[in-house]
């Protein structure tokens, strides 16, 4: 929504190195023309791919000219090297550029049209179709180098496997924002619940990036500091966005417009990615009154794409950033309750909401209490566009790997509780109870994120990526 512009987000680079075997260009002189053509097609398409920087090497003909693009492209410091296999050509062309560069690779093959004419065709014209040759041969010597192996064939305007090469490009942009990314966890762990206790060094170790432990005094400090202009500023921007409930008074609302801005001062500062936060507090304090004073920010950080999670809940946060950079949204979400009449699971959350996947107008209602949590003061309130959702969790194994699950539903229209909380009924096409079941063993914690359309296979190609085990949970009907 135009009120709340998006916070930059660093583009896609990609690496693009196309190549063929120079022992062919002196026997057939029209196939490197002919070739070059197709690799600044390949140029253009890949730029046209929403957010991204190409990095363009050029044509290579031998190990040599690997060796040259090799060194440039890790210079780069691609997110994904795009390896296009014109005609046939060496595994020792392509081999060093995926050892020196620190970036997956996905080799594409696409020849000029969907068929030869073989009546016309010629040697030299044939070769212009071999992409598919090498590709074997490239599949076994990065198997037997311990590289990392993805492709995609087709053909130059072929757009299924332009959707698939858009995926992986989109894939490798998650895998880079979490390689660079910097994750603010403010407070404390929510007491008892030992699914969401994350050892931070896990995060680095398996994702990248960075985890920056805050105290709920650093909010405190900033808070303190937000001016009477600025608090008024915000009150107008929560009237924008939203629908204000009779419920809320003026002063619930300025609070939490005070905290709103304070957060965003946090979240410059210390020039975070996404949030995850919680704090009891006790008996009206200070600190009590910032925890529960959240919601409102936090649902227009998540909104700017800046995730932010309740509960401490630093792996659902990092879904959520998933989720948003898919273009999904992503909600902070649990499970609810479960309705056998119509097969649907009532699932969401008092917490962060992305208001860009909301069904109406997001409404801001008064709490005079939060479930299980301390405080009061305004919450977000709306249900999910009606339409295909996926719920997206990251969990963790006994061996401390973190596993991806996912699963596609449909979201269908109904009632629903006016509590102030998102909520939404989904239809996973099984029985509820059922799918519950499945759902609670796949390893995912019980916080996820509930995005739009489905998305399985987007998260399948981050998972790839970032070397984790993915888990569709899917049921029949």
């Amino acid at each position: 929504m135009a009120a709340l512009p998006r916070v930059g987000v660093r583009p896609t680079r990609v690496g693009l190195v196309a190549g063929g075997l120079g022992a062919y260009w002196p026997q057939f002189p029209d196939l490197l023309p002919q070739l070059r053509g197709s690799a600044d097609r390949v140029a253009r398409r890949l730029g046209e791919l929403g957010d991204v920087e190409l990095v363009d090497v050029g044509f290579i003909s031998d190990e040599r000219d690997g060796a040259v693009a090799a060194e440039r492209l890790r210079a780069a410091g691609c997110d994904l090297i795009v390896g296009f296999l014109t005609t046939y050509m060496t595994a020792s062309m392509l081999v060093p550029v995926a050892r020196v560069s620190d970036a997956p690779v996905l080799l594409i093959n696409l020849q000029p049209t969907e068929r030869m004419d073989h009546e016309t065709f010629d040697t030299g014209a044939w070769l212009a179709y071999c992409g598919a040759c090498p590709l074997p041969e490239m599949a076994n010597s990065f198997e037997r180098a311990g590289i990392g192996f993805r492709s995609v064939s087709g053909y130059l305007e072929d757009e299924r496997a332009w959707a698939r090469i858009a995926r992986w490009v989109r894939a490798a942009g998650i895998r880079g924002s979490l390689r660079r990314g910097r994750h603010g966890l403010l407070g404390h762990l929510y007491p008892g619940m030992l699914d969401v206790s994350t050892d931070l060094t896990s995060v680095t170790s398996q994702l990248g990036g960075h985890v920056e432990v805050l105290e709920i005094d650093d909010l405190r400090v900033r808070v303190e500091k937000v001016t009477d202009a600025e608090v008024a500023d915000r009150v107008a921007l929560a009237h924008e966005v939203f629908t204000v409930d009779s419920s809320v008074n003026d002063d619930d609302l300025a609070w939490g417009a005070t905290v709103s801005v304070g957060l965003d001062r946090l979240v410059a500062d210390f020039e975070l990615d996404s949030v995850a936060y919680y704090h009891r507090g006790l008996a009206g304090e200070q600190h009590e009154r910032l925890g529960a004073g959240m919601i409102l920010g936090a649902s227009l950080l998540t909104a700017r794409g800046v995730p932010a999670a309740g509960e401490y809940e630093l792996r659902n946060s990092l879904a959520m950033l998933i989720m948003d950079r898919l273009g999904a949204g992503g909600s902070f979400t649990e499970l609810q309750a479960l309705n056998f009449t119509d097969g649907v699971v009532e699932m969401g959350h008092d917490g962060p909401a992305h208001l860009a996947i909301s069904a109406r107008r997001p409404l801001l209602r008064s709490l005079g209490v939060y479930h299980g949590k301390r405080g009061w003061g305004v919450s977000v309130e709306f249900d999910v566009a009606p339409g295909p959702v996926t719920t997206f969790g990251l969990g963790q194994r006994r061996d401390g790997r973190f596993v991806m699950v996912a699963a596609e539903g449909v979201v269908v229209p109904g009632p629903l509780l006016p509590i102030g909380n998102t909520t939404s009924r989904v239809d996973f096409g099984a029985d509820p109870g059922e799918w519950v079941d499945a759902w609670s063993a796949s390893g995912v914690n019980h916080h996820w994120a509930l995005g739009t359309g489905h998305r399985a296979a987007d998260l399948a190609a981050v998972a790839d990526l970032l070397g984790l085990e993915f888990r569709h949970v899917q049921l029949p009907g």
